[in-house]
């Protein structure tokens, strides 16, 4: 049976075409057989109009984007947000100690502890979108279906945009920085949410729930992994 290529923005119907091309270039939009409205509204509409809709996470724009476009950034804008995040921790960690002798071993540590702190972020993300994927394995067995797995880890990458957010917490760096990052943190959160509840069709409140084990999961790892990470290095230290 041939996969379906679209949705419909609006009921989530199946599509098979988003417009039809007629001759000298008139395109007519698709109407949904279920709703009766267009199946992809956001085809005509500006992409800034797309990004602020998805910001305000509107279903109809996560559609859109999820099943409607060819979108493959999710792994670079995966690895930019993990950089963002490793610097922001990592100049919050050594933000006030100061070095200018290029051979101090203070300095040296410094430039460990920041792979230290991207290793940490993708230990986090790994641990957060494994237990994200267990919980609905175990409450839904969507992996029975086995083509809803790589959509769903793309949709949660995707939804992850807001980490972008960490760009100018790095740039205008203030004393409300670990604030910022919380606030970015939970908008993520919200994201994913609504990334889980388009791919899945599913309701509201197994959605927050599956962000809820994987967030709680990935808050106990990490402060594991910190301690160790802090210890390891304050080994590194003592060894030198």
């Amino acid at each position: 049976m041939a996969q379906v290529p679209y949705k419909c923005v609006e009921c989530n119907s199946d599509a098979y075409e988003l417009h039809r091309d007629y001759s000298n270039g008139i395109l007519k939009i698709t109407i949904c057989d279920s709703c009766q409205k267009p199946v992809d509204k956001y085809i005509e509409y500006d992409p800034a109009i797309i990004l602020i809709d998805a910001i305000l996470c509107k279903t109809q724009a996560f559609r859109h984007i999820l099943f409607n476009t060819k979108t493959n950034i999710h792994w670079k804008l995966c690895v930019f947000g993990l950089l963002c995040e490793a610097y922001l921790r990592w100049s919050q960690l050594h933000g006030s100690e100061q070095s200018n002798d290029p051979a101090d071993i203070i300095r040296y540590t410094k430039e460990w502890d920041f792979y230290g702190m991207f290793s940490l972020a993708a230990l986090e993300l790994g641990v957060f979108l494994g237990g994200v994927l267990a919980f609905l394995w175990l409450v839904r067995g969507f992996l029975q279906s086995g083509l809803e797995l790589p959509m769903l880890l793309k949709a949660l990458l995707l939804s992850s945009y807001g980490k972008l957010l960490l760009i100018p917490a790095v740039i205008w760096e203030h004393d409300y920085s670990p604030l910022c990052f919380s606030l970015i943190k939970l908008f993520v959160l919200t994201s994913n949410s609504q990334a889980i509840r388009v791919i899945l069709n599913c309701s509201r409140r197994l959605s927050l729930l599956a962000v809820f084990v994987g967030w709680l999961l990935e808050t106990c790892v990490a402060a594991v992994a910190s301690q160790r990470l802090q210890r390891g290095m304050l080994d590194f230290i003592l060894v030198q």
